[in-house]
């Protein structure tokens, strides 16, 4: 069959525009890689820095990317868009003008027989209280309503500001902490036992590629990794889910089963 993919955390639009530009290009390259036996390709959130629809106004950068996406939609490639804690404010345009379904939220969804239970992680598990507050602000339609009043030059120096910011404090480190500290490993276990079913965990957010075997010793956690210098992403043929490192054979994907 063909097969399915699975890539998060390109973070587009930051640290520089230089650097952005050369991580997007590495992007294109996967993609181009990829579609010759690419059934759906799922790009599980923080694809950009920051992400902010008006009414007739995206913002500007990563041009290459969408076109690229466009290409792969009308050649028939099923593209899933997960909204990320940075790019949180995508609204319709992804959907209209590349044929690309975007989930707000985590799903569940059949692939090759196999049940996924996708999201980009962002407020899920348990602690965090202080996003998950702050998300509440940024998922409330009033609050939309009113940046959208700010005219784009403003609204978006001011988002770009606080998303390098919280990038900046961000303390939290990139190595395994432990299966008692893990909140996307403990989610997956809390989640199982509601749904027993599940055989993969997708997400990303954590920025750290993993591929754990949960509590019941036969479903996976998979977390993603990013694209600042990993490059991970996950690759199932319907039979078997693989990390891989695309264009880095210097990362040990050993290093991400535990």
């Amino acid at each position: 069959m063909k097969k399915i993919y699975f890539a998060s955390d390109f973070h587009l639009g930051t640290p520089s525009p230089k650097a952005s530009k050369l991580r997007e290009k590495k992007i294109l390259r996967w993609l181009s890689s990829i579609e010759h036996d690419a059934k759906s390709i799922f790009l599980v959130g923080d694809i950009f820095d920051f992400w902010f629809e008006y009414k007739t106004v995206v913002p500007k950068g990563a041009i290459r990317l969408l076109g690229k996406i466009a290409e792969l939609s009308d050649k028939g490639i099923d593209i899933h868009f997960f909204v990320g804690n940075h790019d949180i404010w995508m609204f319709d345009y992804f959907p209209n003008e590349l044929g690309v379904t975007v989930h707000h939220h985590p799903i569940q969804i059949e692939l090759g027989g196999k049940q996924f239970f996708i999201g980009h992680g962002d407020g899920l598990g348990p602690k965090d209280y202080g996003y998950k507050r702050l998300k509440k602000i940024f998922t409330n339609r009033l609050c939309q309503w009113l940046f959208r009043w700010l005219h784009p030059d403003v609204g978006m120096k001011i988002a770009n500001h606080s998303s390098s910011a919280s990038r900046t404090a961000q303390t939290e480190p990139e190595y395994f902490l432990g299966a008692d500290e893990e909140w996307l490993l403990l989610y997956s276990n809390y989640k199982l036992k509601q749904i027993p079913t599940i055989d993969y965990f997708i997400f990303g957010h954590r920025h750290l590629p993993l591929d754990i075997l949960l509590e019941n010793q036969h479903s996976r956690y998979i977390n993603l990794g990013e694209w600042f210098s990993q490059c991970t992403y996950a690759e199932f043929d319907g039979k078997n889910l693989h990390l891989r490192a695309f264009e880095n054979p210097s990362f040990d994907l050993n290093n991400t089963k535990y």
